[in-house]
C-alpha cells in the first residue's frame, strides 16, 4: 500500500510507529484495518506474543522460551498447506502505552516453491513487522485502527512487487481474522455508543 489516499491521522501513526531500515534487496509495505471493537479488546489479542494463534489462522501452536519480554523467542508451528512448517520469532518491541508490537523472524523452515511466489528457502528469516493499534470511532462506537507494516528481503528471481503481494496476502488474512475475533468479543462486551456533544 502507498501513502496516497491516507488520512492525516493514518499518516501520523505510520510516521511515528512504522519506521523500517530498508536495504536495496528488500521491500516494505503497510496495511490498515478498521475494526468495530474498542482498542483494549483488539490490543489484548495483538499483544499476546505467546498466543498468536488466538487470531492468526495459519498458526497451530506457539511455545515461548522464558518470560514475555523484549528479546523473548517463540517457536511457532504453521498449519499444513502453507510453504512453511515452523518459525522462530523474536519479540523486538512490546509497548502497552502506545499499543505497538514488533516481531522479527530469525529462523525456521520457510520453503516457498510455487511459481508465483518467492522461491528462495527461508527468505522470511529477514522478515520484520510492526503492528500498532489506535482508538477511533466507527459508526458512533469505539473502534480501532490497526496498522501493520513489514520489511522483507526479495528472493533472487522475484520482484519486489511479487514479494510484497505475497506477504500482504498473508497479513490481510491475519487482519481479517483479528477483526472477526475482536468484533465477536465486542458484541459480548456490549460496548455502548459514544455520545456526540
Amino acid at each position: 500500500m502507498n501513502a496516497r489516499g491516507l488520512s492525516g491521522v493514518e499518516k501520523e501513526y505510520i510516521n511515528k510507529h512504522h519506521k523500517h531500515e530498508i536495504k536495496d534487496n528488500q521491500c516494505t509495505s503497510f496495511l490498515i484495518k478498521h475494526v468495530k471493537a474498542p482498542v483494549h479488546l483488539v490490543w489484548s489479542l495483538v499483544r499476546r506474543f505467546d498466543q498468536p494463534q488466538k487470531y492468526k489462522p495459519f498458526v497451530s501452536r506457539c511455545v515461548v522460551q522464558g518470560n514475555l519480554e523484549i528479546g523473548s523467542l517463540r517457536e511457532v508451528d504453521v498449519k499444513s498447506g502453507l510453504p512453511a512448517t515452523t518459525s522462530t520469532e523474536r519479540l523486538e518491541l512490546l509497548d502497552d502505552n502506545e499499543h505497538v508490537l514488533s516481531v522479527r523472524i530469525i529462523g525456521g523452515d520457510h520453503r516457498l516453491r510455487s511459481t508465483n511466489l518467492p522461491t528462495a528457502k527461508n527468505f522470511l528469516q529477514n522478515y520484520s513487522s510492526i503492528v500498532s493499534v489506535h482508538p477511533e470511532v466507527i459508526e458512533g462506537r469505539p473502534g480501532t485502527m490497526v496498522i501493520e507494516s513489514f520489511v522483507v528481503c526479495v528472493p533472487e528471481g522475484n520482484t519486489k512487487d511479487e514479494t510484497c503481494y505475497f506477504v500482504e496476502a498473508l497479513i490481510k488474512c491475519n487482519l481479517k481474522s483479528l477483526a472477526d475475533v475482536s468484533e465477536r468479543l465486542a458484541v459480548q462486551d456490549r460496548t455502548e455508543p459514544i455520545d456526540r456533544v
